[in-house]
């Protein structure tokens, strides 16, 4: 007994160094401050440009609003007492400015406690019409923009839980509203409920590869209260409140206005339902209706998806992406695919576009056939459109010049080019209001257009304004961003009236909007005048370094200094290393440059810049590419790149003189924390790790992850080479993982942490868990980043800045 009893007594010792009970913390004073400071609003211009709509709102919600009821059914989350999505954003004040005043003007009439979203323009952008969520339901409230007022249209029992809640008719004097229906079901209580019988799924042979969906339906109390959520009436409710049934209950998913406002598309979820796809790919039903309500016509009805091809190209067969046709009054546009929906099966095109106009019965009139899978349209008139294409395989996308109402006219491709080729984006086509308020492509009388792009060159980023003539395809630059010392963002482009909208940031200088004019060459017009609420930072040394990797291969960062650091005496500080692998078809991609060191530093919550205000170098964002050229895919040398991609990184540092190699940090969120564990497994390379809501078994998302398209069974080698945990025994290094209880991102289940800490924590590593209740893939409530914060800040002090000085002792008394 005696010898027993030291055995039991290191028993209770490590049982009580295993879990810990700990109140939410808070991060140091430089780091708190930052989090505290106040965000700017979000700023909606009219097309007009007469007013600014300014939307505040707080910039994290709180671990109570998190903690409100949810359910999680089909791969949404819904607060049943509310009737919305359980994770929604809202906004707390309105404020408007017309755009020659100085001054913005406080709304009148807002409800008590606003918790504002939904926003939704009238057809004239003279009001817009908002929802606002009580603590017994969700209202309907409209703004008056010229006035600066809003009121109240309708009671707590909107239904919000689907979306698209709010649809206005095109005389701007209703709106048509999914409300609760009349006739709705109590809700099971599944906690209480006694089962009827087993849950049984089967299948009869097909292949159904689907990815690690989460929220699905698990059981037939799940699939009842789905489709009492989902269940809607449609109301028509005027601007005085009055409110009529405009059609009765039905699973309402989505609702459009034709252009001229005569007919509605309604798209109705159908079942059976599923337990292995979300809500989107239950069977659906399309249905036009007129405007008053009437039927016109059934269009579409879609069986349930489960079993489609394998490959991110595959598609179902029969009609998709039916549209309307904005620039005609009521014409509907669909494609259909040619090669069965199987990427793998080689045909001349992958897909066939046609257009069906009133009153939508019979097969469409083919207008286009497209090389790649078909993406959009963007329409001109009756003799000129736009299409888009894209295989991700090839990272190829295609863009068509074509007459949609002569379709022996033989389309022409002015764009054949790799997506992810930046350095040769030719820019985004802008875009109108026609008499339909609905946009268009903005064209002259000589049928040119306008191109706005990012402008990214090997020299930095120069967004530019080109005219292209449709027909020649001849361009001519018309503006061409020259500021070097700061970041310009184009907006929108107003051809008509000369007039371009731009967003204007430094390093230290906030974001700020101005009117500037192509023609007429005058002082650019400032309109908002937003003040740098990080203080603290705003002289940090910024800078975006080039380095190579030991293939030659081109890789940028951004990298920041402490405010005040000496670059003569060059002190070895510690550095935290932040990054995220991104896939490549080809080098020459891979090596361009997208970071802007002129663009604001805002420390968001998951951002490593707060640590330079605690004496750490930062490396932001570092290039980690991971590149298969040709027949290779990318995850074949997937380890290989990852460390050649961090020892570029950290030599490029090093050889500046500015930190203490011995002493550096990585960390990575999602893909980026599956990144850290393989760097830490297959490296000696860091100090420390910090990783966050990641996958580190690759064997349970066996239908791929990611951009890997193999399933587990076509490679399971590299499942098992890229997956931290088959490899938790070489672990040596201090790592910090952390994961929100209630993440619902496809494959990063809460358990990926759990599973990968208990392997861990058995074979001797030095690690520690944190699991943030009510959090989601990304955290919500300031108390779980604010700890979080925290968390990585001890984690860092002992495990980087203080490594010469660490002892036996564990973390914060436990570990």
């Amino acid at each position: 007994m005696k010898k027993l009893l030291p055995l039991f007594l290191i028993f209770l010792v490590f049982w009580g160094y295993s879990q810990e009970s700990l109140t939410y913390q808070k991060p140091s004073k430089e780091i708190l401050n930052l989090v505290d400071a106040p965000m700017a609003p979000t700023v909606l211009i009219t097309d007009n440009g007469n007013h600014m709509v300014m939307l505040y709102r707080d910039a994290y919600k709180t671990i109570e609003e998190l903690s409100e009821d949810e359910l999680r059914l089909a791969g949404l989350r819904i607060n049943p007492k509310t009737n919305i999505g359980s994770r929604t954003n809202y906004y707390n004040n309105i404020k408007i400015k017309a755009t020659t005043a100085s001054q913005e003007i406080q709304v009148s009439g807002l409800p008590e406690n606003p918790r504002l979203a939904n926003f939704s323009w009238s057809p004239d952008q003279s009001k817009i019409a908002v929802t606002n969520t009580t603590t017994t339901g969700v209202e309907v409230w409209v703004l008056d923009v010229e006035e600066s007022s809003v009121k109240k249209l309708t009671e707590a029992n909107v239904n919000a839980n689907m979306g698209d809640v709010l649809n206005w008719f095109k005389d701007g004097n209703s709106i048509l509203v999914k409300m609760l229906p009349s006739a709705r079901k109590a809700l099971i209580n599944v906690s209480e409920a006694i089962p009827a019988g087993p849950t049984v799924s089967s299948n009869d042979g097909k292949k159904a590869q689907n990815r690690t969906y989460q929220d699905l339906l698990k059981n037939p109390n799940d699939e009842f209260n789905f489709e009492q959520l989902a269940l809607s009436e449609l109301h028509k409710i005027d601007l005085n409140g009055n409110s009529s049934i405009w059609k009765g209950q039905d699973m309402y998913s989505s609702l459009s206005f034709s252009p001229d406002g005569s007919y509605i598309m309604a798209v109705t979820i159908d079942r059976p339902f599923s337990y292995l796809v979300p809500y989107n790919r239950f069977p659906s039903i399309t249905t036009i209706y007129k405007n008053d309500g009437s039927l016109v016509q059934q269009v579409l009805k879609v069986p349930l998806i489960e079993d489609l091809p394998q490959g991110f190209m595959a598609e179902r067969t029969g009609m998709r992406d039916i549209s309307w046709r904005s620039d005609k009054p009521s014409t509907l546009i669909y494609a259909q695919v040619l090669d069965g929906g199987d990427p793998e099966i080689e045909v001349a095109f992958r897909d066939e576009v046609f257009q069906l106009e009133a009153p939508f019965k019979g097969e469409g009139k083919s207008i286009l056939k497209t090389i790649n899978r078909f993406a959009s349209i963007q329409w001109g008139n009756d003799g000129i459109a736009i299409a888009y294409d894209r295989w991700w395989n090839t990272r190829n996308t295609k863009t068509y010049v074509f007459n949609p109402s002569n379709p022996s006219e033989k389309p022409k491709i002015i764009s054949d080019r790799n997506y992810q080729d930046v350095y040769n984006d030719p820019g985004e086509f802008v875009t109108t209001k026609n008499e339909y308020s609905v946009n268009v492509l903005a064209l002259d009388g000589k049928n040119n257009a306008f191109l706005m792009g990012d402008g990214f060159s090997e020299k930095g980023q120069f967004p530019f304004i080109d005219k292209i003539n449709l027909v020649s395809q001849e361009t001519l630059r018309l503006f061409q961003s020259t500021l070097t010392d700061k970041k310009e963002t184009l907006v929108e482009y107003h051809p008509e009236k000369d007039q371009l909208l731009v967003r204007i940031e430094s390093k230290s200088e906030y974001p700020n909007y101005y009117y500037k004019n192509l023609i007429r060459k005058k002082a650019p017009q400032q309109l908002t005048f937003f003040e740098n609420p990080f203080k603290s930072i705003q002289n940090v040394n910024k800078e975006v370094i080039t380095y190579k990797r030991e293939d030659g291969l081109e890789l940028t960062g951004t990298l920041y200094l402490p405010v005040g650091y000496d670059k003569v005496k060059k002190e070895k500080l510690p550095m935290i290393l932040w990054a995220y692998p991104r896939e490549f078809k080809d080098k020459n991609s891979a090596s361009q440059n997208t970071q802007n060191p002129n663009e604001f530093t805002y420390p968001s919550w998951g951002s490593p810049i707060y640590w330079v205000t605690k004496g750490y170098v930062v490396l932001d964002d570092a290039a980690f590419p991971i590149i298969g050229e040709g027949d290779a895919q990318p995850n074949d040398t997937f380890r290989k790149q990852l460390v050649a991609n961090a020892k570029a990184a950290i030599d490029a540092v090093d050889a500046k003189g500015y930190i203490d190699r011995k002493r550096v940090a990585v960390g990575g969120h999602s893909y980026g924390a599956f990144m850290v564990a393989n760097l830490l497994s297959h490296s000696d390379l860091f100090a420390a790790g910090i990783a966050r809501s990641g996958a580190y078994n690759r064997t349970l998302t066996p239908f791929g992850f990611q951009s890997e398209e193999r399933n587990y069974w076509e490679a399971p080698e590299v499942y098992y080479t890229m997956s931290p945990f088959m490899h938790a025994d070489k672990m040596k290094t201090p790592l910090l993982l952390t994961h929100g209880e209630a993440d619902n991102n496809s494959g990063t289940y809460p358990m990926q942490s759990e599973r990968y800490f208990n392997a861990l924590k058995g074979l001797g590593a030095t690690v520690r868990l944190v699991m943030f209740p009510k959090e989601s893939h990304g955290y919500r409530a300031k108390e779980s980043i604010l700890h979080l914060l925290w968390e990585q800040d001890q984690w860092l002090e002992k495990y980087v800045k203080q490594k010469e000085e660490i002892i036996d002792a564990p973390l914060m008394g436990k570990d």
